[in-house]
Order: C-alpha cells, then sequence, then structure tokens
C-alpha cells in the first residue's frame, strides 16, 4: 500500500447504517467501496462467482431470466450456517481480489472499505484504521423490517446469524453510534474525519476543477455568466431545499435532505452571487452511477451548464470507479435540455440492450412510466470481468 494512501475497514452487523456512514465519508472527499455490492456483481451471470454459486446450490436458486436469486439464496444460508460458510468461501476471494484492484486504481488518498466481514476475512490487512457502525438491536430489527420488508422472525435470524457485534467494536479504532438522528451521526462523522493524518484529507466543499476552469474552479460561459460546480454538503441542505422545492410541487425541508445524504450526493452549479442555478442528485452504488435528480433554474443557460455539470458527475463517479451512468429524466423534460445529454455522449436506454446484467438490474429499478432514460458508459475495464 502506497504510503500517501489511507484506508479505513468500515464494518458492524446487519441494518447499523453502515451505508450512510459511508456516504457521508464519500461527502468528505474519500473513495468509497462497498463489498456488499461487489458480492452482488460478482454474482452476475458471467461474472466469477455466478456458475461456482449455482453449481454448489443448484439452478432451483435461479429466477426465469437467469439471475440469482439473492432473496432464496439468502433464505437458505442464513438458515444453515454451513451453507452460509461455503457461500463465503466461493465469495470472498473474488471479492477481496475485486476490492484491492479498485484501491490500486483509485486516485484518492483516503479510501473506505465497507465490508461486514472486514475483520473475519484477509481485508483486515488493507486497511490503517478500523471504524465499527454499531446500533441498538431493536433499531436492527426495525430498520430490517420497514426498509427491506423482512418478517421480525426473519430479521432476527439475520442478526443471530452474525458474530456479536461486541466483537467487531472491541477491536474499533473508531465507534460510530447511528440510532439517534442522521444529524447526530454527521457530527460524529466530521469529528473523527477531523482526527485523521492531515495529509490525506482534502477539501470536502472545494469547486470541482476542470479543463473548462481557471484554477479556482469558476467557469465563464459564452453569454458571460460565470458559474462554480462543487459537492453539495450537509451545510448547504436548507439551500438545496428551497431550490427543489422551487422547481417542483414538493415541499422538502433541510432534514429530508440530510436524510438524502445518507443515500446520494449532490453537486450544485452557483452563479457569480454564490446562489445555485442547477443540481444533480446521484449515487454511485456496485460500480454503478444513478442520477435520479437534475434540476436547472429558469432562464440559465441550459447546454453549457447541462454539460459542465454532467461533466462533474462523470469525474467524481470515475473517482469511485464508477463503470457505467445512468440518467432518469422526466418526460416533460424540454427538448434542448434532452438534446444536452445528447451532445454529451449519453444514448437512450433500452434495457433489452443493455449488456451486462447487473447494469440493466440496476436501471430497470429506476424506469417508470413517467421518465426517459439515458446511459453512457464511462470505462471499458470492469471490475468483475466475465470468465
Amino acid at each position: 500500500m502506497s504510503e500517501d494512501r489511507y484506508v479505513i475497514g468500515l464494518t458492524g452487523n446487519i441494518a447499523v447504517g453502515k451505508s450512510v456512514v459511508r456516504q457521508m465519508l464519500q461527502h468528505l472527499g474519500a473513495g468509497t467501496i462497498d463489498a456488499d455490492q461487489l458480492t452482488h456483481q460478482a454474482m452476475s451471470p458471467g461474472a466469477p462467482a455466478y456458475a461456482p454459486v449455482v453449481e454448489m446450490f443448484g439452478k432451483f436458486i435461479l429466477n426465469e431470466d437467469g439471475t440469482i436469486n439473492r432473496a432464496l439464496l439468502g433464505s437458505i444460508v442464513f438458515s444453515y450456517p454451513d451453507a452460509l460458510a461455503k457461500l463465503e468461501a466461493i465469495i470472498h476471494p473474488i471479492v477481496a481480489q475485486g476490492i484491492m484492484a479498485i484501491v490500486a486504481r483509485s486516485k484518492q488518498k483516503l479510501i473506505v472499505v465497507e465490508a461486514i466481514k472486514l475483520l473475519e476475512s484477509n481485508l483486515k490487512t488493507l486497511v490503517q484504521s478500523v471504524w465499527v457502525v454499531d446500533a441498538s438491536p431493536d433499531t436492527q430489527i426495525r430498520r430490517l423490517t420497514e426498509k427491506r420488508r423482512m418478517s421480525e422472525d426473519e430479521a432476527r435470524k439475520r442478526i443471530v446469524a452474525q458474530r456479536p457485534q461486541a466483537d467487531k467494536i472491541a477491536r474499533a479504532n473508531v465507534i460510530i453510534m447511528n440510532d439517534a438522528d442522521v444529524e447526530q451521526t454527521w457530527k460524529q462523522v466530521q469529528d473523527a474525519f477531523s482526527k485523521l493524518p492531515s495529509k490525506i484529507r482534502g477539501v470536502p466543499d472545494a469547486p470541482v476543477v476542470s479543463k473548462a476552469t481557471d484554477s479556482a474552479g469558476v467557469q465563464t460561459l459564452s453569454s458571460g455568466l460565470e458559474i462554480t460546480v462543487r459537492r453539495g454538503m450537509p451545510a448547504n441542505a436548507e439551500e438545496i431545499a428551497q431550490f427543489v422545492n422551487a422547481r417542483t410541487n414538493r415541499t422538502l425541508s433541510r432534514m429530508d435532505i440530510m436524510l438524502a445524504f445518507g443515500e446520494k450526493s449532490y453537486l450544485i452549479v452557483q452563479d457569480g452571487q454564490q446562489k445555485v442555478i442547477a443540481l444533480a442528485g446521484w449515487q454511485v452504488e456496485n460500480l454503478i452511477t444513478r442520477v435520479d435528480e437534475f434540476y436547472l433554474a429558469p432562464g440559465v443557460p441550459r447546454e453549457p451548464i447541462v454539460r459542465s455539470l454532467l461533466n462533474a458527475v462523470e469525474e467524481a463517479s470515475r473517482e469511485l470507479q464508477s463503470e457505467v451512468s445512468f440518467v432518469f429524466l422526466p418526460k416533460t423534460t424540454p427538448k434542448d435540455i434532452g438534446e444536452a445529454f445528447l451532445g454529451a455522449g449519453y444514448q437512450p436506454l433500452r434495457l433489452d440492450q443493455v449488456k451486462f446484467p447487473a447494469w440493466r438490474e440496476a436501471a430497470h429499478e429506476l424506469v417508470t412510466p413517467d421518465n426517459v432514460g439515458l446511459m453512457k458508459q464511462l470505462r471499458a475495464d470492469r471490475v468483475m470481468k466475465p470468465i
């Protein structure tokens, strides 16, 4: 591992809120890796773990389209410890190899690896610090039943199947309690982040500097308008809520945006007076970018601002090793905005033509009768290469 690279291992048992903490560290400039999402990719048809898992558990675990039914597989392995051990023996080496490949090609100095089995696997040898996210059993059960639609019996079975949370806490360098509201969690993350070595901490709210901007990140459009693209932070939550409300019929509050920060990132475009004039809400999961919010203020030059915002999303996505970007726009989107996306290299999304199952599954989750999907491949070298 390079001396100027710092890797945090983020762990904790099921439904303690690890992904929320990982997302918060991403807001602070970290490169992030989700081992669970890599597991999903590894079991996609053609990916390295697909054939061994099907051979081990049988074709009855397959859906009609040939993909592995993860819910069915999960119900099996969490009921029989020996089956779980066999699955992990297949999956863990493949996922570890993928994580090492991502870390090796990452440009960020700070990298966060979220893995529920971090301390039980060789991944622990990659990290300089172990962060454990904790929550009460009641909170875990509530999250599993409300967010993942599990029965209470199934939720308790999943919790019991894991090693005691106390074992992880005993080996932690940092403990984040995620039982309270999201702002309390954010304060804990910020405090722990501030104590990391200064040479690996970036400037999270710095403007995005590209070839089209000066050293301060300011881009001057042909109309004379000066714009700056920067990462939206919790300090911008009130302004983001007001901007989205003005573009839609929604009534979002600052707390709604704070909660959203646990799931997605925002990039904002500001004019010379620091007023937000455009915004994109996006996330990278499973090495796939999904842009599900994209708003422009009325009267602004649409094409160059769309291009600048998309460039920023793509640059940030590539830093997170994303392989493809999907954008979903309302069908009422003005024609010139849609043309700006096409001019930036996006193509109309046709699910039957998306060649990789993991990509197709991710896109399918966000397609609705009211939106139009667009896609653009961001890199050719995939982490979970077919075998």
